[in-house]
């Protein structure tokens, strides 16, 4: 059985992402500093070994490795509100670059004094975000990446981080960049629950009721068909599916990898389309107004995800948003018992 320390393993994708691992027959052990994350998600679902603590604490990371014997890495753990980036970039680049890059250190670190013929493997979660406001759409991994805010330039820099280690220290990795994950597991057993709540579906959900503030639209005057952001909604399911297959790749790779791939359907949707797929699913009305434009919001992101499709035989089951919205209410219901 191999161990695959999941960082950020309590939050949303992470967690979905330890569940496949248990489910395939790994055994993930999860880092998390719970700032963000839910240690209930570990104790009464996943049921896996967990560490409370941070990236940046190289002393602890250099314990994770010896004790678990860990085999491979995939990393979810770092700050990823845009708009927050924007007014406290010192948080972005102490957490997501220092950090990651401690993270990284001690696996070189560790593989050398264990003697490993090569470091410890790392799939590493990226984002759209580096791409800033594209120059084309469908999006591909040679698309220029130009990110318009601190988060993506700190998940930039790991990118090229991971490239130069890998060149370095023969570091096997793969990154993903993905985009709006969305939905929850089909057994509604995990979902979205973040605090503060930015994701769109869940708080559309939060508008259908009369006790909660309206949704707030950001821009209406986008470039765009309704003049709302377009978005490439992807199942968290789906991402789960992807990082394990990525995980396969690398750590069954004879030589090293450098790899980036997009996870996306390729398929856009407006803020107001969602709110009235929402609507309809429901068969509540969403309460909604229009505010002034958010810094560092591209008007539209879709991906094109043929790399994965074609290298790693992944693609996404969950292609209706309907799909998405439906297992995503029904963990929200479940959440929020009294609607």
């Amino acid at each position: 059985m191999k161990n695959i320390l999941v960082t950020g393993g309590a939050g949303f994708i992470g967690s979905h992402t330890v569940k496949e691992l248990v489910k395939q027959g790994y055994r993930p052990i999860v880092l998390d500093n719970l700032s963000y994350g839910h240690k209930y998600i570990i104790d009464q679902v996943l049921k896996v070994p967990f560490v409370k603590g941070d990236i940046s604490d190289r002393n602890l990371i250099k314990k994770l490795f010896s004790d678990f014997s860990i085999d491979a890495v995939i990393h979810f753990a770092a700050y990823a509100y845009v708009g927050e980036s924007c007014i406290n970039p010192i948080k972005y680049y102490e957490n997501n670059v220092i950090g990651t890059i401690n993270l990284f250190n001690e696996i070189i670190e560790f593989s050398k004094k264990e003697k490993k013929e090569r470091p410890i493997p790392i799939v590493f979660s990226s984002t759209c975000a580096t791409y800033g406001v594209p120059k084309e759409v469908p999006i591909k991994e040679n698309t220029l990446q130009n990110p318009i805010n601190p988060y993506g330039n700190s998940k930039l820099f790991i990118e090229k981080i991971l490239e130069d280690y890998g060149n370095a220290y023969n570091l096997s990795s793969i990154s993903f960049r993905y985009f709006n994950a969305a939905g929850a597991s089909k057994d509604s057993s995990l979902g979205e629950n973040h605090i503060p709540e930015t994701h769109l579906i869940p708080l559309t959900f939060d508008a259908t009721s009369k006790e909660k503030k309206p949704l707030i639209i950001f821009g209406s005057d986008y470039p765009t068909h309704d003049g709302t952001c377009i978005r490439d909604y992807i199942h968290v399911e789906d991402l789960a599916d992807a990082h394990i297959m990525g995980l396969k790749k690398v750590m069954n790779s004879s030589s090293k990898l450098s790899e980036v791939y997009n996870l996306a359907t390729g398929k856009g949707y407006s803020v107001l389309e969602i709110i009235k797929n929402v609507e309809k699913i429901t068969n509540y009305k969403v309460n909604f107004s229009f505010g002034e434009k958010r810094e560092g919001d591209p008007p539209i992101l879709i991906a094109d995800a043929t790399k994965a499709n074609k290298e790693l035989g992944w693609k996404a089951k969950n292609l209706s948003i309907a799909t998405i919205i439906q297992d995503a209410w029904r963990w929200y219901i479940k959440l929020n018992s009294k609607l």
